[in-house]
């Protein structure tokens, strides 16, 4: 499965709506099972879509990435992202501000692109394709896609407070009650 077709089902997917005012659409694919979760609030949108391990096994591979390096992605939790400028001015983000926690404990940090990338260049591993971009300035109706991983189990629970600015003017939301995608069945 191609990450073009991983965003080509959500558009498929069955919503869900939640709450009045402050809405996160759910949805689940009826074909793979995927939930994935989308907001739009604030100059942002943001859609994330649960990424299987054995997705991330296959396309890393297939670039012929060391096992080191598959491993090190596929035993996360990992969403696939994609981040919208859906207001009139230009909209900033760092991943290194945003935060996750499970079960509503403490805070914790998410791995961006530039930390991965100078892990994978000390193996000797020069890709740098498929991870969310750390800290990107966006136009008007600009959007971005990649990967955001977690330092967390398969299928656990989390809720993940994503930071972004709009001209300098900060911003913050939670979404709450993200699943990750579950461990790949066993043979």
């Amino acid at each position: 499965m191609k990450i073009a077709s991983i965003t080509t089902a959500a558009a498929l997917l069955v919503t869900v709506t939640a709450g009045a005012g402050d809405e996160v659409a759910t949805g689940v694919d009826a074909e793979t099972g995927l939930k994935s979760w989308k907001w739009e609030g604030d100059g942002l949108g943001i859609e994330l879509l649960q990424v299987p391990p054995d997705f991330i096994r296959a396309s890393y591979a297939r670039r012929g990435l060391p096992d080191t390096v598959i491993e090190a992605v596929a035993t996360r939790c990992v969403f696939g992202t994609i981040i919208r400028n859906i207001s009139d001015r230009s909209l900033s983000y760092r991943v290194a501000d945003w935060r996750y926690t499970i079960d509503g404990g403490v805070e914790k940090p998410i791995k961006t692109k530039s930390e991965w990338l100078e892990e994978w260049h000390g193996m000797g591993v020069r890709f740098s394709w498929s991870i969310l971009a750390d800290d990107p300035t966006f136009a008007v109706g600009d959007w971005i896609q990649g990967f955001t991983t977690m330092a967390e189990p398969h299928a656990s629970q989390l809720d993940l407070k994503v930071v972004w600015s709009i001209e300098g003017e900060p911003y913050e939301k939670i979404l709450s009650g993200l699943q990750c995608a579950p461990p790949p069945a066993v043979d």
